[in-house]
């Protein structure tokens, strides 16, 4: 089973294409391009590197939020158009979730933590019992303090929204605060794939019309319009 996933979810995008269990290649780009101008020609490029066709794909895995609205929407409409050209399924991956296969078999329990701006991030808390990871904590928006306030024990913390507010979170959990190296607080777009695999072998496909990311609050230009469309009343 051949799987192509994307992960636009961040600032540092990615593909990787998995075969069964072999990771054939993988592509992570952290640059101030937008993903709509960089995705179709890392595709492409890892593609090429591995001698194969777009047709040769047999799943489209994709990261489906929280995170960027505009790199979800980008992520999404690429593997919706590959679907359909391609006649292919595809499988919805939660992003936080798939972060936190950076830290398989931990001992501790496994907190994500994207900047969702508005001095909060996307947090979700996971910990791993016999071959997976089961889900403590739903992903939500939260202010930090308020996250802080749900974690009593040891937790390993990960991703960009970890390292603005290390300090927060070094100050308040002292020693049961535990970040891991560099490259492990970085989403990788292999754990897309791997969990898209677990997941088609489940048979848990996405309607491809149906399917939308997980943005868990309204957009700046939702709300906008929503107060410019809401009549005043005297």
């Amino acid at each position: 089973m051949k799987i192509l996933a994307i992960d636009t979810s961040t600032m540092l995008g990615g593909v990787a294409l998995l075969n069964g269990e072999t990771l054939l290649a993988e592509s992570r780009l952290n640059v101030k391009v937008t993903h709509s101008e960089r995705l179709l020609g890392e595709i492409d490029h890892i593609l090429k590197q591995a001698a194969l066709k777009i047709e040769d794909v047999d799943i489209f895995g994709v990261a489906t939020g929280p995170g960027s609205f505009t790199g979800l929407r980008v992520g999404l409409s690429v593997i919706k158009g590959l679907a359909f050209a391609t006649g292919k399924k595809i499988v919805a991956v939660p992003t936080l979730e798939a972060f936190a296969w950076n830290i398989p078999y931990s001992r501790y329990q496994v907190c994500p933590l994207l900047d969702a701006r508005k001095k909060e991030v996307y947090a979700a808390i996971f910990r791993w019992a016999e071959d997976n990871f089961i889900k403590e904590l739903e992903e939500q928006p939260l202010k930090i303090e308020k996250l802080l306030d749900k974690i009593q024990e040891p937790t390993i913390f990960l991703g960009d929204g970890a390292i603005i507010y290390k300090v927060n979170i070094q100050d308040r959990l002292q020693k049961r605060a535990i970040f891991p190296p560099l490259q492990f607080m970085v989403p990788s777009p292999s754990n897309v794939a791997y969990l898209a695999m677990k997941r088609a072998q489940k048979g848990y496909f996405e309607d491809i019309i149906k399917i939308t990311p997980l943005y868990l609050r309204k957009s700046e230009a939702e709300i906008k319009s929503e107060s410019v469309s809401t009549p005043l009343l005297y």
